[in-house]
């Protein structure tokens, strides 16, 4: 996260705030007047119906913007947009279409011929599987971060104090009182503390394994979003104290909106992983050396299905066998299969969705 929540203050209320809404303003690093009077309001009495309106205007809603997932159709063309599994289900093709070809041999020998492509696709089918229930978990982060959003708050209006007020039509500058075990509805500065102690507990967005004790008192503008002890921020809990806080950013704008944000251009990201990148590279290898050798086996034995008669230096009464054509070509096929790691995509795919879900 870095320096994050440095973009407090860049939109306003349309209140008593000299500067324009654009500007830049870190709530952290200014004492609690400067804070009240660069977003109008009151400590003791709150915004005003009128202001909320007009705030709500220019911020919207105090929840996480919903974004539309990909189709399972799209996810699973995504799952085919690899190398080597490209590679397999060409070779699966060949198999197939060869096995087909031979078929009229003999009821026993269709069925042999019909194992290896109906595995390869069978491999390729449950590696689809694994990599759309995969994409899933990770739609699912975006979920997750709902779940923890405040549903209810405690704010003051009008100089009146509303118990339950829902949290989602809170604004920045409105007056919110927090107590212990509530979970902090939007980011927010540290007005008064009614407890000799206040500590919450971050560690959802921080990292931190313990409560972070907070204070009223302003800490440098460059301060890492740890060192912000004046500050609580959305989707975080209160474990010890009460205290008076003033929002100054909701929704998208939060920290936790920013992490949603981060999560979601990560899902939509069309760029490869490390990973991915070296497993086509790898493909790409793959596939080089073992075309060139499938090529020589088959143009070794060119000999048994193309013949020729040599006449004074030149080959003439050219005799060429398609069966056996096809036979060394299918041998070729078989070594090309053989040599393809066709367990490969599905066991990366699986160890990664596996601990995917050992972090989660």
């Amino acid at each position: 996260m870095g320096k994050g929540g440095q973009d407090y203050g860049k939109k306003e209320s349309l209140g008593a705030e000299s500067s324009s809404i654009g500007d830049f303003f870190a709530a952290w690093a200014k004492d609690v007047q400067e804070c009240e009077e660069k977003y109008g309001v009151n400590g003791d009495y709150g915004l005003s119906t009128d202001e909320v309106e007009k705030k709500r205007q220019i911020y919207g809603w105090n929840e996480l913007e919903k974004h539309e997932g990909q189709s399972i159709l799209r996810l699973v063309l995504d799952q085919f947009n690899d190398t080597l599994v490209r590679i397999l289900l060409v070779a699966a093709v060949v198999s197939f279409v060869l096995a087909w070809y031979d078929g009229d041999e003999g009821r026993e020998m269709e069925i042999t011929a019909f194992v290896e492509p109906l595995v390869i696709f069978l491999i390729l089918i449950v590696n689809a599987i694994v990599g759309v229930w995969q994409e899933n978990n990770a739609e699912k982060a975006l979920e997750a971060l709902k779940e923890i959003q405040s549903e209810q708050a405690t704010v003051v209006r009008d100089g009146r104090k509303f118990t339950g007020f829902p949290a989602k039509e809170l604004v920045p500058g409105d007056i919110v009182e927090l107590r212990v075990g509530d979970k902090v509805p939007a980011d927010m500065r540290v007005l008064f503390l009614n407890s000799s102690t206040l500590r919450a507990e971050q560690g959802s967005l921080t990292g931190e394994s313990e409560a972070v004790s907070k204070t009223t008192k302003p800490v440098p503008e460059d301060s890492e979003i740890q060192g912000k002890k004046c500050m609580v921020f959305a989707r975080t809990t209160i474990v010890n104290g009460n205290c008076i806080c003033l929002v100054t950013q909701t929704g998208m704008d939060t920290e936790m909106g920013k992490v949603h944000s981060q999560i979601h251009e990560a899902s939509q990201s069309e760029d490869d992983t490390p990973l991915k990148k070296k497993l086509n590279e790898f493909g790409e290898s793959l596939t080089a050396i073992i075309g060139v050798i499938c090529a020589l086996v088959w143009l070794i034995n060119v000999k048994y299905f193309l013949t020729w008669e040599n006449v004074n230096g030149w080959p003439t009464n050219f005799k060429f066998s398609f069966e056996k054509c096809t036979y060394y070509f299918d041998i070729a096929v078989a070594l090309a299969v053989a040599a393809i790691p066709e367990g490969l995509p599905a066991v990366i795919t699986t160890c990664l969705a596996l601990g995917t879900r050992k972090m989660a």
